[in-house]
């Protein structure tokens, strides 16, 4: 899989290693179905503070598009995990949905029709 990280802010670049293997640790089951991650850091407010760290993860697969996913929360490391864990739940009821035997009964259920 390969990673991209995007940010102009100097605290979120020191969160450049990080963020690659937090990228690969929380889709180690479906790296398979994302070839490439992007993730993008930005400080909402700037210089003047509060809740404003913003993570923007887009998951291209290979089949269904992109998956685009923002989290914004106080620190880096907070919107990094919340939006990477939402992307994760994402992907997983994705692919559950193209894999569901319920869905593949009733088709073929209809093609004997």
């Amino acid at each position: 899989m390969q990673v991209l990280f995007k940010s102009r802010h100097p605290q979120a670049t020191e969160l450049r290693d990080l963020t690659e293997r937090r990228v690969r640790f929380a889709l180690r089951r479906l790296g398979w179905l994302v070839p490439r991650a992007e993730v993008q850091m930005t400080d909402v407010n700037g210089p003047r503070g509060g809740i404003d760290k913003r993570c923007q993860v887009e998951l291209r697969t290979d089949g269904s598009g992109s998956v685009v996913v923002a989290s914004v929360a106080g620190d880096w490391r907070t919107a990094l995990d919340n939006a990477l864990a939402r992307a994760a739940r994402f992907l997983m009821r994705l692919w559950r949905r193209g894999s569901d035997s319920r869905r593949m009964r009733q088709r073929l259920i209809g093609v004997e029709r």
